[in-house]
């Protein structure tokens, strides 16, 4: 049997990093939350900010670990399916990823076990400050990891150099043409899929009658980062949106399954992209709309993917399809936080029950909107894995295919191991429940890993 190790490598890459990406961002959130949480305890006393913020801990310890686990393998495979990809880039790329274990990973590494294991150990004050620090952690390592991923994207502050890239200007580099708008959305991406997590959790405990006083609090927390957040997402998308036109037309043309530039671009909301035929079969589409959004006029034109050569394509249907689960999942997001605001608005002490059932099944969608999300963001700037420098096939290692396949074969093998390991763990800490009154230590000793916790629950009601 032939393989083709480039097209094995971009799946083995892509199955990785998706797998990966979906734990970080849910701990960058699930991290402020927790901080938030402690926070306000410190501030007004009550009991209920302080269980919640321990009974969310634990489920971050687990996310954590996957994370950590899961994102290992992706600097092997920089050396060994990529590794003309990492001698063109090394000397900008790796510098990115060096700052983010010197200013994250030192601080992860100092303040986790204080956050972990210094419940009534240390003076209150002391534990908030390290929820602060791992918090701040988590958005310093979103920090490097984007300026890297976005310098790959629109690459500035550097010169080439016998075929090597080299740095310049490392402001330039960090702070690269759609840095400042990729960092916010990937953050309030996180923050969002967090905040549908815990509305989930919440409507899943007021449902079954169990965890009056904290279910309140999570849904009342959910929606309203959901009510206000989801709004300034919308609009922080849609710039990004408007950057990458202006640095990477090929990606929006595909993203609008736009063709041809000669005459206004509708506003295709669905349709099935021929690409060899160069045109959508079965359109649905509102006339002129995409003119509207990219260029702010009825009349206006932008590039069409008819400019640019077949080869310099990107594929059409991951980017266009991957947009619209994306915009249709913020929708949403925006509309149970609307609702759900409304809702509590009316009626301060109930959530009537279809709400509730909607929002107990929810919890997947930030997930979805995220990896929605990075299908434009990669698939969207094929054929080049650095924007008109490198393409793809030019970056990878001088493998034999058959080898590329094996490694694919165990990492599926692996990741299903770990990822069915950790939805276990998490699952039996949700069970279990936020019961429990932690501002004093507990008559009966329980216990302080933040895994063992899980340990001996699985037959625990929520109730306890």
């Amino acid at each position: 049997m032939d393989f083709d190790p480039v097209t094995l490598a971009r799946i083995q890459f892509a199955f990785t990093v998706s797998f990966h990406v979906i734990f970080p961002a849910f701990t960058i959130g699930l991290s402020a939350f927790i901080a938030t949480l402690e926070l306000i305890w410190l501030k007004t006393g009550r009991d209920v900010y302080h269980r919640l913020a321990r009974f969310w801990t634990k489920i971050f310890a687990v996310s954590f670990a996957m994370g950590v686990v899961s994102g290992i393998v992706l600097s092997y495979q920089f050396g060994t399916n990529w590794s003309r990809y990492a001698e063109f880039v090394g000397s900008v790329v790796a510098p990115l990823i060096g700052f983010e274990v010197l200013t994250a990973f030192f601080l992860e590494a100092t303040f986790l076990g204080i956050m972990l294991f210094g419940w009534n150990r240390v003076p209150p004050w002391l534990h908030v400050l390290s929820c602060c620090v791992v918090a701040f952690g988590t958005f310093m390592s979103a920090f490097w990891i984007l300026a890297a991923n976005s310098w790959m994207q629109t690459p500035a502050g550097f010169e080439l150099r016998d075929g090597l890239a080299y740095p310049l200007d490392w402001l330039q580099i960090i702070f690269n043409p759609s840095f400042h708008w990729r960092l916010p959305h990937m953050l309030l991406a996180a923050y969002l899929t967090t905040s549908l997590v815990v509305l989930s959790v919440g409507a899943r405990y007021l449902l079954a009658g169990k965890f009056p006083e904290e279910s309140r609090v999570m849904m009342v927390m959910g929606i309203g980062m959901l009510a206000i957040v989801g709004p300034i997402q919308a609009f922080v998308g849609d710039s990004h949106g408007l950057n990458s036109a202006h640095y990477q037309p090929a990606k929006i043309a595909a993203v609008e399954a736009h063709w041809d530039s000669s005459k206004p671009a509708p506003l295709v909301l669905f349709a099935w992209p021929d690409e060899k035929a160069e045109k959508n079969l079965y359109e649905i589409s509102i006339p002129r709309g995409a003119s509207l959004m990219i260029t702010h006029n009825l009349d206006g034109l932008f590039p069409g993917l008819k400019d640019f050569a077949p080869q310099d394509r990107p594929p059409v249907l991951g980017p266009f399809f991957g947009f619209r689960a994306m915009v249709g999942v913020g929708v949403i997001m925006i509309l149970l936080g609307w609702i759900g605001a409304w809702l509590i608005y009316r009626d301060e002490e109930t959530i009537t029950r279809w709400y509730l059932r909607i929002c107990s099944w929810a919890w997947p969608l930030g997930f979805i909107a995220i990896l929605s999300g990075w299908i434009v963001t990669e698939q969207g700037r094929q054929p080049w894995v650095v924007e008109g420098l490198l393409r793809t096939e030019d970056a990878m290692s001088p493998l034999a295919g058959w080898t590329v396949a094996l490694t694919l074969g165990l990492f599926l093998l692996v990741y299903g191991i770990i990822f069915a390991t950790g939805i276990y763990f998490m699952n039996r800490l949700i069970v279990r429940g936020p019961g429990g009154t932690l501002i004093e230590p507990p008559a009966r000793e329980r216990p302080t890993r933040p895994l063992a916790a899980a340990h001996g629950e699985g037959q625990m009601t929520p109730g306890g």
